[in-house]
Order: structure tokens, then sequence, then C-alpha cells
């Protein structure tokens, strides 16, 4: 496996023989052992689960049958895998082994996907930066001084760093298009519903959908073909039928229009961010697109409402770790002392970032406080969500900067939790609305970081948002760092 070898590509020399699926995950865990350590992409890595997985490939008389047959594949730490410690990046998880599969891993397993290990994560997802990891802060291959994003900033860089092609990652707010954003690949997010939510720990569950990364589109589309669909253990999994994407891409684009909202750019953007945006809309241009502005009017409301639902339902959710059935228990030995008991569970329990987050929920949900601002923020989140809809009435997609800033420093922002919400602006309301969005690079700053362009469309129009991402791709340079 090349450092930077698609996904398609290892499929294709594994299936036409040139290599093996055991040779190409030996070279993606020899990657692993030579660079993680200065990236700390990953929680854990499974190299013998992934190898015997590789042989069973190998094995295999029908590997072309199989959409990713004996590709690496890394999966964010808060997707349960059998038998594989899963933690969602917390200590209050720190010996959970799941008894069972995920729904989009067992898909992938039937894919044929080798699954080289969990990568890290902000604690419960609940970050921008995954520095609320419980374990340690991922960095970013493009500078290690500066953060890969998050909360799926583990599996960002494992894809930018050339540990894996693909990954996969979860989005309550922007948590796979904005890590993308800054560590130069793809994330998708797709429509709410589309992907199956059985065996993801939840955060938000009215928000959260596992997502893919990819280098390119392609490899992205492939992986989202994979795992998409309805499941019968996920009754929020939507029955809508699937087209696959991966076709799509190659098509002509057609009449397009992009809708520009170019009000939400009048401030708080770099310049380097918008040159690079600008950009993108002159290679869109350049391709057919017609632009148009449009107007969301509710757009500046995303970031309160955001950070008042997502935390309510947390604090639902999160009730359950209630240190008897997780954390504290699996924590204390039998014989322990009151001042090791003291010890060993101080530090067992919830980080800061989530303790924040599940109280402000407790707060909101609470008598007194409900109408004021969960039920309020409810009925904006109807607002913003009506504003998509006739948006969709006369354009095809949305186009925006996924981030108002390239990767910022890290511990930059760590004590500033306000300022670290703000970086969501351009990502939250996809959530908020339940459909579909693409982050693409779309150029680097003067300081060599990557820039991404989001892409975000009608409910079930996965296939059309990666065709415009690709269209794009196409047509910009490549970057290297």
């Amino acid at each position: 496996m090349g450092a930077h070898a698609t996904a398609r590509d290892i499929r294709q020399q594994i299936v036409d023989g040139a290599t093996s699926a055991e040779a190409t995950c030996e070279a993606a865990l020899a990657a692993i052992r030579e660079g993680d350590a200065t990236i700390g992409a990953f929680l854990h890595v499974d190299a013998a689960g992934a190898l015997d997985a590789a042989r069973a490939i190998d094995a295999r008389s029908d590997k072309a049958s199989l959409p990713l047959a004996g590709v690496p594949v890394a999966v964010k730490d808060n997707i349960c895998t059998a038998g594989v410690r899963t933690t969602a990046g917390s200590r209050m998880l720190d010996t959970f082994v799941p008894p069972y599969d995920a729904t989009v891993v067992t898909r992938l397993r039937a894919a044929g996907a080798v699954i080289v290990g969990k990568t890290n994560c902000d604690e419960f997802a609940m970050g921008s930066s995954t520095e609320n990891s419980a374990y340690f802060p991922t960095k970013n291959p493009w500078d290690v001084t500066r953060t890969p994003g998050g909360s799926s900033g583990g599996s960002a860089a494992a894809v930018a760093a050339g540990f894996s092609p693909i990954a996969l990652g979860s989005d309550t707010g922007g948590s796979v298009r904005q890590p993308a954003a800054f560590c130069g690949v793809v994330g998708l997010k797709p429509t709410y519903g589309r992907v199956s939510r059985y065996g993801l720990i939840a955060f938000g569950s009215s928000l959260d959908q596992v997502g893919t990364f990819g280098q390119t589109v392609h490899d992205a589309a492939l992986l989202y073909d994979v795992i998409a669909g309805p499941d019968a253990f996920d009754s929020t999994a939507s029955s809508h039928p699937v087209s696959p994407t991966v076709a799509q891409l190659d098509r002509p684009l057609g009449p397009v229009r992009l809708g520009v909202p170019r009000a939400m750019l009048a401030e708080g953007v770099e310049a380097d961010v918008r040159a690079a945006f600008d950009a993108a809309l002159e290679a869109w241009r350049s391709a057919g697109a017609e632009l148009v502005d449009i107007d969301l009017p509710h757009a500046p409301h995303a970031i309160p409402v955001y950070y008042l639902v997502a935390p309510a339902e947390a604090s639902s959710n999160l009730a359950r770790y209630d240190g008897v059935r997780y954390g504290f228990r699996a924590a204390v030995g039998p014989r322990d002392s009151l001042e090791a008991m003291y010890e060993r569970t101080r530090d067992a329990g919830f980080g800061a970032e989530v303790k924040r987050r599940i109280l402000i929920g407790t707060y909101v949900l609470s008598a007194g406080y409900y109408d004021a601002f969960y039920l309020k923020a409810q009925q904006v989140r109807t607002l913003i969500r009506d504003d998509y809809t006739r948006a969709f009435e006369g354009v095809d997609a949305i186009v925006m900067p996924t981030t108002p800033s390239a990767a910022f420093r890290l511990g930059e922002r760590v004590d500033h939790p306000l300022q670290m919400y703000l970086n969501d602006v351009f990502t939250v309301s996809a959530n908020l609305a339940g459909v579909p969005a693409v982050s693409v690079p779309c150029g680097l700053t003067a300081e060599r970081l990557p820039v991404g362009v989001q892409v975000v469309g009608p409910a079930f129009a996965e296939g059309r948002i990666l065709q415009i991402a690709h269209a794009l791709e196409s047509r910009m340079p490549t970057m290297t760092r």
C-alpha cells in the first residue's frame, strides 16, 4: 500500500492479484507503527484481528464481488466493534468491550474491509479539536502543532497521514466535515437516518449520523455506498431507497444551480479561507454551474440552537453512565482501601467538556426553563429547516466554506469554549435540518494549511452533492504537504 493510495486502487490491485490483502494490511500496520506515535490518530490498533481478516479475504475466490476487498479502514472509537475495546474517548468506558458490532461495522466486514483499529475522538464526540479525549490529543498531519479538528479528528488524521485510505466518523454538528477540512480530506455527513446508528454510542440522538472519510470523493462515496440503507435494528433508519453514488460521479454535471449564502460570509471568515472559497466558486462556474445568491435568514441562530438541543439530548443519553453499569465499578478493585478507591476513581468519570454539556442540558430541560430554552430552540430549529427547504426549491445545492478558519493551534481554544463552538458556524445547520453535506478540499492558506468547501443538498441527495464535489475536485490542483 502506497503512503496515500486510494481505496479504489488498493481494492483493484488485490482483486487483480497484484498484491494481497495480507500484504496491504501489513503495510498499513507498519505505517501506523512508524507514524502514529507522532500523530496519535489511534486509541487501539487491532493488528491480530486485522491480519486474520486480511488472510480470510485472500482465501476467498469471490474477491471481485466485494466492494472493499482487503481495503484497510479505521473506525472512530464511539462505534461498537465486537471484542475490540470501544471507549468513545472516555475514561468512563475505559474497559468496555462491546459484545456486538455496530451495523456499519457489520456492513464493512461483509464488504471485505479490514478494520485496522479504533481512532481517537473528543470524549463522547463532544468537541471540535480532539483535545477533549480522555487519553491524548491527536495532531494534524499537515502541522503537528495544530488540531486535526473534532470530534472525529483521529479518523481524519488517519486518512490524511496515509494510515488508512478511508475511515468512519460520526457527525453531530460537523464532526466529520470540520476535521476533513482541517486535514485536507473528504468528509461526508449523510442525510439523517440514511445510515444506521445501531451501535453508535449516542450523543445527540436527533443529530448524530455516521459519516465517511476518504482521500478522494470517490473513496468517501464508495464507503458510503457500503454502509447506507435501512436497518431493522434502528427505528430511525430510513426505508428510502438507496441509489449507489459511485456510478454517478463521472457523469456530466449537467445544468446545476448552486446557492451561495453570502450574508453568512460577511464577517468572521479568514481571508485565506474566503480566497479559497472564491476559487472553488470559479471552478464550479467553469464546470457549467450557475451561482445564485440565496438567503438563509435563520442561520445566525444555528449555533445557539445547536448548543441547546445537543446538550439536552446528551444529558438524557449520558444518564446511563452512573458509575454502576459503566465506569467507576470497572476502575475499582474489590479490595481497594477508601483512599485507593478515591485515587482510582477521581479521573475515571466524565471530562470537563462532557460535564459542561450535561449541566447545560439538564438546566435547559428543567422545570421552569424547558419552555424558555429547549422548546424555543426546537421551534427555531424548524425555521432553520424551513429555510433550507425553501432554498432547495430554487437551487440544487448550497455551497459555503466548511469552517471560518484553517486548523488552529493545539491549546489555543481549550479555555475558550464559546470560541471553540463558533468554529461550527457553517456545519451545524445541516444536522439541525437533517440534510446531507460533504466537505471537499479547495486550497491551502499562506501557511499551507488545508481549506475545505462544503456542499449541502436536499434530503437523500447524496449522489448529487458528491457529484458536485467530484466536479470541483477534478478541477482543483493536487494539494501536497
